[in-house]
């Protein structure tokens, strides 16, 4: 007799007395710790983030990002979707110190809340390590209308919409995108298009003249949809 139990067939893998593993899902990482799914999350949108800033939307594929990260597409997709939703994921990553606008807004009260604004925005724009993730993105924005639909959503949902929710005055939504207008211009001559003199004025110079306008417009009771016609009525 061989000793072999009674029914039991010998096999490639009946010796380990364990059923074998599920096959994997494409683009899952199956047996990943939680630290490292994390981790393999944000390799792919750091690279997302240099893809889009050296290549811009149009030039940027899913396939192109998986291959900056070390990756399959598939992974990419996994985490994050689409080309689009890879996209608003890096944008929110670049605008994280935007993003904290309203709370400084809201320190001071009222008062002085025009030159907070105009300090804080120019201050992130002046920051080398936060200026070229913001440049590329507002480039992509000014290029493709699918990236700038993403850009207004983003910008409307997480800065704008919590800045005017800071305001207690009527229309706060209007005097908010106002402001937006006047910072937004100033960033398009100072940094993408650098024309002068303004590309090389000190921030303070800028600050000094752009807070009084961007307060009248936060504060000011008088500033509100259809002003001007009521006046001339």
């Amino acid at each position: 007799m061989s000793g072999t139990p009674s029914g039991t067939r010998k096999g490639a893998g009946a010796s380990s007395g364990t059923p074998s593993d599920p096959p994997r899902r494409r683009g899952r990482p199956a047996g990943k710790r939680a630290g490292a799914a994390a981790g393999t999350r944000e390799r792919i949108l750091a690279a997302a983030r240099e893809e889009f800033s050296a290549h811009g939307y149009d030039k940027t594929s899913v396939r192109s990002i998986g291959k900056a990260a070390d990756v399959d597409a598939a992974l990419v997709h996994h985490y994050f979707g689409t080309k689009d939703q890879v996209f608003a994921a890096a944008i929110e990553l670049s605008f994280g110190p935007a993003l904290e606008l309203p709370g400084a807004m809201a320190a001071g009260g009222p008062d002085g809340m025009g030159e907070r604004v105009a300090r804080f925005m120019l201050g992130v724009w002046e920051n080398g390590a936060t200026r070229g993730p913001l440049l590329a993105i507002v480039r992509s924005a000014v290029t493709n209308e699918r990236a700038a639909a993403v850009f207004r959503g983003l910008v409307g949902r997480r800065v704008l919409a919590r800045v005017a929710g800071e305001l207690r005055v009527p229309d706060p939504e209007f005097r908010v995108q106002l402001a937006a207008a006047q910072l937004v211009g100033i960033i398009m001559l100072r940094y993408v298009v650098k024309v002068e003199p303004i590309a090389s004025a000190s921030p303070e110079d800028l600050v000094a003249v752009v807070a009084p306008t961007l307060q009248r417009y936060l504060t000011d009771p008088d500033v509100r949809p259809g002003a001007a016609q009521q006046q001339r009525d």
